[in-house]
């Protein structure tokens, strides 16, 4: 596994870049799947306590904050499964979990969508780490945007300003800034869209009109420098 990038970016700046044109509230969220200890930045803190991952999320988006967080202070076990810290639950694993929820016909329905969730291997991770974009310490894998659709819009339009072609967001209603936005962007490189999930929107605070992005730290400053040019596109809304 890579653990750092070769081409050096300007965090701060596209960050900035992507509050001005895209209207943020709040900043886009550096995170970084460490393998081992070693990787945390010197002087970074763990942070305090048990928290599920949308939620520290929301912790870098809106409070600023950076820190890392271990397996031991992921409160959500399919948040800390889908990043690889951990074994999945057998409550999980069967379909119990989510048909318990209510969320599912059948355990059969619930299995068929739990195996088709996108997870780092378990024990892959030592360590999540977070930061808001203009201030992160270390070069994120992904970067996750939570904003309202017409954002979005404009994300997914300048992902194919320069290639062009479609986009095949992939999401099941669960599990959502875990799997769909982190652990799916990072395994399979490309951006992914999600519509939130009950957990994430009750935990982490994103809005009814909110929906959550991933994007691969690589594709960070190509996607920055479309922005200014889709938002002033002539046909742009």
């Amino acid at each position: 596994m890579e653990e750092s990038a070769r081409t050096t970016t300007d965090y701060a700046q596209c960050s900035e870049t992507l509050k001005k044109y895209l209207g943020l509230q709040g900043s886009p969220v550096a995170l970084m799947l460490a393998t081992k200890k070693e990787l945390i930045p010197e002087g970074m803190k763990q942070v305090e306590g048990k928290h599920r991952h949308c939620g520290m999320v929301s912790m870098a988006r809106k409070d600023a904050k950076i820190f890392y967080a271990t397996v031991d202070n992921h409160e959500c076990m399919g948040g800390a499964w889908a990043l690889g810290l951990r074994e999945i639950t057998e409550s999980l694993k069967s379909g119990q979990f989510y048909f318990r929820l209510g969320k599912f016909e059948s355990w059969a329905a619930c299995k068929r969508t739990i195996d088709r969730i996108h997870h780092l291997d378990a024990k892959e991770t030592y360590a999540t780490l977070y930061a808001p974009l203009e201030k992160t310490p270390f070069a994120p894998h992904v970067v996750l945007i939570v904003a309202n659709p017409r954002s979005m819009l404009k994300l997914a339009q300048s992902s194919l300003f320069r290639l062009g072609g479609r986009i095949y967001p992939e999401f099941s209603g669960i599990q959502s800034v875990c799997s769909d936005a982190a652990a799916q962007t990072y395994l399979t490189g490309k951006i992914n869209f999600s519509l939130g999930c009950d957990g994430s929107r009750k935990f982490s605070g994103i809005a009814d009109d909110e929906m959550v992005m991933g994007l691969p730290g690589e594709l960070l400053q190509e996607i920055t420098n479309a922005i200014r040019i889709v938002t002033g596109a002539p046909g742009s809304v």
